[in-house]
């Protein structure tokens, strides 16, 4: 098991020495001040926030951790507000559409400076589990500058290693052909897009793809052992854009993720006190960026639920490992006095073949309604009563669950955007 490329990545770009989790920590704080100092210089949002702090004379990381949060609806309510260069500087402005979680719209700015770091992260983070033997295939949009396919179509181009981008599942068929006439062995894709090809293209799995990089949503583990029981090495990346597109990747021993902690730095906190929880304790992700010009971002909450190991990694490491993503704090829905987690339906409902995604109507306090997408309306009948079991059995208390189905048209209803996951109360009442 080789160590993860990041780790001498990250040992160049800082000049640490020795290579210690010390060392990589009183870098980490030296950075932290620059870039508070920064952001209250440049940054007509932190200018307020931090108006009342010196941070010139921060010493410690728990006088950090007084510094108050950064929140999506901060970013959305004046996002020209956390500008930190001037217009010309701005090389990409990325407008996401966040209807699919907390509603609104942010946008988030990039100078050419920035964009050139996250192919910096991506090139050694690719290197993770792809080498010149590999033929990639990006499902992710790249037709833009500085996009995600973009960006790492030129990180993949430092390594020479040939890459496609072929952007989001639309036309399954198109895809598929491309990869066979590719020779395509690794795709990189949104996690429920890259299962429903595996459903709908076993073959594709079973003669061409052998690695899969799963990213810009969390990753069931239903998604994975399926994945994997067709030969398949499922890696998982950790980032937003918000992050600049990157923030974590596994390595070989697919147990977490190490983080690019050159370029940010991370936190888990109690998302109800707002305080740092203990290495093995689940929480809130927080991040902050240590070297973005055009718009930094500090204490900035994510909203997803992660926790940091107790272990050292397999592969023999000391950086730190953050193990996968569990969902999202919204995620949830109460039922019955009950809480039921987006994470759990999924464990269920996908572990059922022709099950390929659900929506979930709430009907009263103590009922809901699935409707199922199936690959083939006919496997209904036979899934239906079983479904109904597994999960009465998981959810104990009391509660009333029917069942609809669609059968799958093959259209992808994911088309210009990377929302991520959330369970859809449809007519709740």
């Amino acid at each position: 098991m080789k160590v993860t490329p990041l780790e001498n990545w990250i040992v160049e770009r800082t000049h640490i020495a020795p290579k210690t989790q010390e060392a990589l920590k009183e870098y980490q704080l030296k950075e932290l001040i620059k870039i508070l100092t920064y952001a209250k210089e440049k940054s007509r949002f932190y200018h307020k926030a931090l108006n009342e702090i010196d941070v010139s004379s921060l010493a410690s990381f728990t006088g950090f951790e007084q510094i108050p949060f950064t929140t999506p609806d901060d970013i959305k309510h004046n996002a020209y507000d956390f500008l930190c260069v001037s217009n010309k500087e701005v090389e990409r402005i990325v407008t996401l559409n966040t209807s699919g979680t907390t509603g609104g719209e942010k946008r988030i700015f990039f100078t050419a400076q920035d964009l050139e770091a996250t192919i910096d992260f991506f090139t050694h983070g690719m290197n993770c589990l792809v080498d010149q033997s590999d033929r990639v295939m990006v499902l992710l949009p790249g037709n833009a500058y500085g996009s995600i396919g973009d960006l790492l179509q030129k990180a993949l181009a430092v390594s020479k290693i040939k890459c496609s981008v072929n952007g989001l599942l639309n036309d399954v068929e198109q895809v598929a052909s491309r990869i066979e006439e590719e020779g395509i062995t690794c795709l990189v894709g949104i996690p429920m897009q890259v299962l429903y090809l595996s459903k709908i293209k076993p073959e594709l799995f079973q003669k061409h793809i052998k690695k899969v990089l799963l990213s810009t949503d969390y990753v069931p583990n239903v998604l994975v052992e399926a994945l994997s029981k067709k030969e398949c090495l499922v890696y998982n990346h950790y980032g937003m854009t918000e992050m600049g597109y990157g923030g974590g990747v596994e390595c070989e021993c697919l147990n977490g993720y190490h983080l690019r902690e050159n370029h940010l730095y991370f936190e888990i906190v109690d998302p109800i006190s707002g305080m740092c929880v203990k290495d093995g304790e689940y929480g809130e992700v927080v991040f902050t960026t240590l070297n973005r010009q055009a718009m930094p971002l500090i204490r900035y909450k994510t909203g997803d639920i992660a926790r940091f190991s107790t272990k050292a990694c397999a592969c023999g490491t000391f950086l730190r490992t953050m193990e996968k993503v569990r969902g999202r704090m919204e995620n949830t829905v109460h039922i019955n006095q009950h809480t039921i987690q987006l994470r759990e339906l999924d464990e269920i409902l996908l572990r059922f073949d022709p099950v390929l995604d659900y929506t979930l109507r709430v009907r009263a306090k103590n009922a809901f309604h699935i409707k199922l997408i199936l690959t083939n309306k006919k496997a209904y009948e036979a899934l239906k009563e079983e479904i109904i079991q597994q999960l009465k059995k998981y959810f104990v208390f009391e509660c009333d669950i029917t069942l609809d189905v669609e059968e799958d048209d093959r259209s992808i209803k994911i088309t210009n955007s990377m929302i991520k996951r959330k369970i859809n109360i449809r007519d709740k009442g």
